[in-house]
């Protein structure tokens, strides 16, 4: 029903604080948006630091922002990693806008290194940032479709004229539906929950999934386990460089026109294929990167393979991804006939006063970088420029 009027919230909370622009997380894309719109004249909406009695009669032509992080420190997804993910293995980190990525030791785990990064750039640049802070719906005010939305979180509500939404994937981890899931008895985590390979020595373990992290997970714990790897389609290997494909102009362009016609946004890999990185090389080379068709089923200690037969196993990984983390907007209806939310450029197709960024065509770091940028610029055209003053 993406087609109908978003449900109103019909009146406005006596204690709401207000914002002009209210961006919804603190990775590469919601640091980007809000460099990007501190740089245009949008101050902190944290300088008043008590909810106004009568948001509605705050002055409209003070332009101010604030950022809502779900996470208790700074560095988005990438505190959450495992920590054998090094930076020297890691695919595509590029840098914040106006300040590059130093120096970094290739051995030293991404989930230190890129979040101290983060750290150092929300200092640096000063920005509005709350956290921890779980934004738990987003609601129109009323049937006015330029009017406020009201951001209601685990910390207060918020008054806003616009919603940047650059919450990732991360916190909406997906696992199929596998008949006799419930019944394993033995250990199951999706990649999202992994911890080392320690924990897996000397188990049977199935690693499910055709994608990069399925890859790395695959020959890091086959040197500790045996592994059985299981894909739902062959996977494609290229001789080429993620990254550079990533940013192909091709691959970009079929990606922002899923987007723009509501497809739910599927995985990189599905776009780019898998690159011969140096954990493939040598899952290769070790003679463990052989790929079996997804089983059927699980039983208790073991899965049902797709001729029927039965393998034993101890222990399965899930690296069959996430799905974009969109359920606080549900409110406003902005999904398509097809599931996911159409979009012109980083708005919602249904709704102008709210951007998704780190969706879609963005979900990669320098797509991130670009969507924040755009989205400010479709944001200051929208609102004006207001009164205040840019730091920069």
């Amino acid at each position: 029903m993406s087609d109908a009027t978003p449900v109103p919230v019909r009146r406005r909370s006596p204690t709401a604080r207000r914002a002009t622009v209210v961006a919804i997380g603190a990775g590469q894309a919601g640091l980007s948006a809000a460099h990007h719109l501190a740089r245009r004249g949008f101050g902190s909406a944290l300088d008043d630091p008590d909810p106004d009695p009568h948001p509605e009669a705050a002055d409209d032509d003070e332009r101010t922002l604030v950022v809502l992080d779900a996470d208790d420190h700074p560095g988005g997804a990438w505190q959450h990693r495992w920590e054998s993910l090094r930076m020297g293995t890691v695919n595509g980190i590029f840098d914040l806008p106006g300040m590059p990525l130093p120096p970094v030791d290739p051995d030293e785990p991404s989930r230190d290194a890129v979040p101290r990064y983060f750290a150092a750039y929300e200092e640096r640049e000063r920005l509005p940032i709350v956290r921890p802070v779980r934004v738990t719906a987003v609601r129109a005010v009323d049937d006015d479709p330029g009017g406020d939305l009201l951001v209601e979180t685990s910390a207060g509500t918020w008054l806003t004229r616009a919603v940047v939404n650059a919450t990732g994937t991360w916190n909406t981890p997906v696992v199929p539906d596998v008949p006799g899931r419930e019944l394993f008895a033995g250990l199951q985590r999706h990649s999202r929950d992994y911890g080392r390979a320690s924990d897996f020595a000397g188990r049977r373990v199935a690693i499910v999934g055709g994608g990069i992290s399925a890859v790395q997970l695959l020959e890091e714990v086959s040197r500790v386990a045996t592994t059985l790897w299981y894909t739902r389609r062959e996977p494609v290997f290229l001789d080429h460089d993620f990254t550079q494909s990533l940013d192909g102009v091709d691959v970009e362009r079929r990606v922002a026109a899923d987007a723009a016609e509501g497809r739910p946004p599927a995985s990189i890999v599905s776009y780019t294929g898998l690159g011969w990185t140096s954990y493939a090389v040598e899952a290769r080379r070790r003679g463990v990167l052989t790929r079996r068709p997804m089983f059927t089923a699980l039983g208790p200690h073991h899965v049902v393979e797709a001729d029927g037969s039965s393998t034993s196993v101890d222990a399965v990984i899930w690296a069959t991804g996430f799905r974009a983390d969109l359920d606080h907007l549900d409110p406003l209806r902005l999904r398509g006939p097809l599931g996911g939310v159409p979009l012109v450029g980083t708005r919602a197709r249904a709704d102008e006063r709210v951007h998704l960024i780190g969706y879609g065509p963005s979900q990669s770091t320098v797509g991130a970088n670009r969507a924040g940028r755009a989205a400010a610029i479709a944001l200051v055209q929208r609102l004006g420029a207001g009164t205040g003053a840019a730091r920069r």
